[in-house]
């Protein structure tokens, strides 16, 4: 099992991998640019127009970013008490926005800590017949 916060753990990435994993990357910090917060839905494009500390005071009144910084024009999603992501679901652990997910969720893992790996945690429940 991969650890986060050791990268010497994470395992080299492959297609299907994803498929059996508890998100364990939506875990990590998401850094977002104006453009992912617009796609997502939380930003309206009318409000480009504004001055972007506006649209961060906002964001975070509204605990959508838990940190915008003003130097390089990021901001960081908000992250639950448990280190998930705002937008995954807590039952599937899927994420609820894929269709309009941040570029950063896009690309990973070909861009993060160690581009090309990930910090693959095998569902325990995948493959399980649930009862009806």
């Amino acid at each position: 099992m991969a650890d986060i916060e050791r990268l010497d753990t994470w395992v080299k990435y492959k297609n299907g991998l994803c498929s059996d994993c508890m998100g364990s990357c939506c875990s990590m910090p998401v850094e977002v640019k104006l453009p992912d917060l617009v796609r997502i839905g939380v930003v309206d494009e009318f409000e480009l127009g504004e001055p972007i500390k506006n649209i961060a005071k906002r964001l975070e009144k509204q605990r959508i970013i838990q940190h915008f910084n003003f130097k390089s024009g990021m901001f960081t999603l908000t992250q639950r008490a448990n280190g998930d992501c705002l937008y995954l679901d807590q039952k599937t652990r899927l994420c609820s926005i894929y269709a309009q997910r941040p570029n950063t969720c896009r690309n990973h893992p070909q861009v993060g800590p160690r581009p090309g790996f990930c910090a693959y945690t095998r569902n325990p429940q995948h493959g399980r017949k649930v009862s009806t």
